[in-house]
């Protein structure tokens, strides 16, 4: 909830930071650019750093520092501190988000597990919608580095009940250290990538920035490949990148949270720049997706258990194809249909990520997972602004619809009804 609370929150004092700070718009985009590059970069390292040496101390680590992190920028003379900060924010964000993960995986019988992920998800939707309200009230009052004072306060909580949980120790690991290669060309080609994507809406897909950001991750996307396939100790243990569920629920993620974040981003221009509505009446229209997702965690959570991961994530995707392909009425039912559609999917692939995975590599695909959850929604921006955006609605929504539902393909490998959680260990991973 912090995480999400604060990424949200950030949208509403842009212009109070940039008046403030006598910034220009590239630099108040930077101070949302560095953060996502900073995640991107890191969340299978964490989560792979939290396996070997304890996601209690990882997440301990991450909360004190997006603390430290939240309390300088609020303290920055310039533009440029909150830019370096913002950076420094997202990689102790990005060890807090698979410890979260892998905490549930650890703590939680596989019974409740299901559960504890519906739960999270609905958290999840709580702290997306407080965001914009809770940063407006905070910018009115007290100007926007108040934002970042509120986290130091919530996160000390936070810290102090990590304190007092008592988490098992990891298991036996692999001897020998992780070789810095790995890491360091995923972190670089997970940067390149994020940041092509983010260029699109300026740059289009065939600017010279976009093009050689693309060609740079994947040639280092490739070198990491090929390391990992030779080296004795991989990033990503051969057992999670042979398994089908893990590879099927990251498909998933990737192409139902892209078409959906591409739609949000096309149906916010089309309600006000088109149709004219201001923020607020904006706000109320797409208030259902978030009413709905938070309500349809806890279903989506025993529609797995009884019907299984491969029925429930194709109910989802479907939902989530059938509402983009209404938002262009911007009526509340579409967005509705749309929150119910993404909680089902959001569930079911977390669970069946999470739930599957041998506890021992719980935080690795965390990492993995979390980092589709922040890729997925960079591409679907960039889809919608390459397709038009709002000035060629039909398009675009026809574009992200079919995106989302190349999730249906993924979501058919998910296991059937096979209660999450109950597979477990390498064998478990690779059926």
């Amino acid at each position: 909830m912090l995480v999400a609370l604060d990424g949200t929150v950030l949208i509403v004092v842009q212009p109070d930071l940039r008046r403030e700070l006598g910034a220009s718009v590239a630099e108040v985009q930077w101070t949302s650019t560095a953060y996502l590059l900073a995640v991107a970069a890191f969340l299978v390292l964490a989560g792979r750093l939290g396996d070997r040496y304890g996601h209690g101390r990882l997440m301990l680590t991450g909360v004190l520092g997006f603390a430290a992190a939240s309390a300088g920028i609020a303290l920055a003379p310039g533009v440029g501190w909150v830019i370096a900060l913002r950076a420094v924010q997202g990689l102790f964000g990005a060890l807090l988000q698979p410890a979260t993960l892998a905490l549930l995986r650890v703590g939680c019988p596989p019974e409740r597990l299901g559960r504890a992920i519906a739960v999270r998800t609905g958290a999840i939707g709580v702290a997306a919608a407080a965001g914009p309200l809770l940063g407006g009230l905070l910018v009115a009052q007290a100007g926007w580095r108040a934002v970042f004072v509120v986290n130091v306060p919530v996160a000390l909580v936070i810290a102090a009940l990590v304190l007092a949980l008592r988490v098992p120790a990891p298991g036996p690991s692999e001897s020998g250290r992780l070789g810095a290669g790995g890491p360091a060309l995923l972190a670089a080609a997970l940067a390149a990538l994020v940041y092509a994507l983010a260029g699109v809406p300026a740059d289009g897909w065939a600017g010279a920035p976009t093009l050689v950001g693309l060609g740079a991750a994947a040639g280092l996307g490739a070198l990491f490949l090929h390391g990992e396939r030779r080296g004795r100790r991989p990033l990503v243990p051969a057992a999670v990148a042979r398994s089908v569920p893990v590879a099927a629920s990251l498909g998933l993620l990737l192409t139902v949270s892209a078409g959906m974040f591409g739609a949000l981003f096309t149906a916010t221009f089309l309600l006000q720049d088109v149709r004219g509505l201001g923020a607020l009446a904006t706000g109320v229209r797409v208030l259902p997706l978030t009413a709905l997702m938070v309500a349809g965690a806890p279903v989506a959570g025993a529609a797995l258990r009884r019907f299984g991961a491969r029925a429930t994530a194709l109910t989802g995707t479907g939902l989530v194809v059938a509402g983009i392909c209404g938002l262009e009425s911007g009526g509340p039912v579409a967005f509705g249909v749309l929150g119910a559609g993404f909680a089902a999917v959001m569930v079911t692939a977390t669970g069946t990520v999470v739930g599957d995975a041998p506890a021992g590599y719980a935080g690795v695909v965390g990492g993995l997972k979390q980092t589709a959850m922040n890729v997925g929604p960079s591409l679907g921006i960039a889809v919608a602004a390459g397709a038009g955006a709002a000035g060629a609605a039909p398009r675009t929504f026809a574009a992200l619809a079919a995106l989302a539902a190349v999730g249906l393909a993924a979501a058919w490998l998910l296991p059937g009804r096979t209660p999450v959680g109950e597979v477990s260990g390498p064998a478990g991973l690779r059926g």
